[in-house]
C-alpha cells in the first residue's frame, strides 16, 4: 500500500505466479514442488523478499530458513538481471484501540537482517479519559493470551480495512492509528 507503483506479491501468491506475473523469468524453471511455495512479501519492482514471523528465536530461525529457500528457488528461475535479495528497512508500528478507549494494542515489526521481518503484539492497560497518545506512552505489556484469542481476527480485519479502505469488521468500535508514512 505504501508504494502503489510497485508490483508486490503477498502470501498466498506462489513462486510460479510471482515469476510469471512479476515478469522475472520462466516459471517452468521452478520444480513442481517449489512452484507452490508462498513467501510473505515479494516486491518484484525492488527485487526484494521478506518473510514475516513472530519476534522470538524460533521465528527468527524459521524466517531465515524460509527466506533463504525462497530466494534460492526464485533466483534459480529468474533472468540474470532480475535476481532477488532479502529486503531491509521494513520497520514500524501501529496501534489498535478497541471499544473507543478500552483496550489499546500495538503491532510492531522490524527487519533485523535482510529478508527477515519479525513482529510482536503488545498491550497498554485501560486508562480512563486518556488520549491514545497518552496511553501509547504507557509501559507496554505482553498481550494477554485470552484477549489475543478473543480479538485477534477482528484486529486483523480492522488493520486490513484501515490500509485498504475496506469494510470494518462487525462489532469493531474503535480506531486504527497507522504510521504517518502509510497514507
Amino acid at each position: 500500500m505504501q508504494y502503489p507503483s510497485r508490483t508486490v506479491f503477498l502470501d498466498p501468491d506462489n513462486l510460479s505466479t510471482i515469476v510469471e506475473d512479476g515478469k522475472l523469468g520462466d516459471p517452468k524453471r521452478l520444480s513442481k514442488f517449489v512452484r507452490l511455495l508462498r513467501p510473505d512479501i515479494t516486491d518484484t519492482s525492488a527485487l526484494v523478499l521478506f518473510e514475516i514471523k513472530p519476534d522470538n528465536e524460533e521465528g527468527l530461525k524459521e524466517a531465515r530458513q524460509q527466506a533463504g529457500r525462497y530466494l534460492a528457488a526464485l533466483n534459480g528461475a529468474v533472468e540474470p538481471d532480475k535476481k532477488l535479495k532479502g529486503g531491509t528497512g521494513f520497520e514500524g508500528s501501529l496501534f489498535l484501540e478497541f471499544e473507543n478507549g478500552g483496550a489499546l494494542w500495538q503491532l510492531s515489526w522490524r527487519t533485523p537482517e535482510p529478508g527477515v521481518t519479525l513482529y510482536r503484539w503488545s498491550y497498554r492497560r485501560e486508562k480512563p479519559h486518556a488520549s491514545w497518545k497518552e496511553r501509547a506512552a504507557q509501559k507496554e505489556e505482553a498481550l494477554p493470551k485470552e484477549e489475543a484469542e478473543q480479538r485477534g481476527e477482528m484486529a486483523e480485519q480492522a488493520i486490513r480495512a484501515a490500509y485498504e479502505k475496506g469494510e470494518w469488521p462487525n462489532g469493531f468500535q474503535g480506531q486504527v492509528y497507522l504510521p504517518v508514512d502509510c497514507h
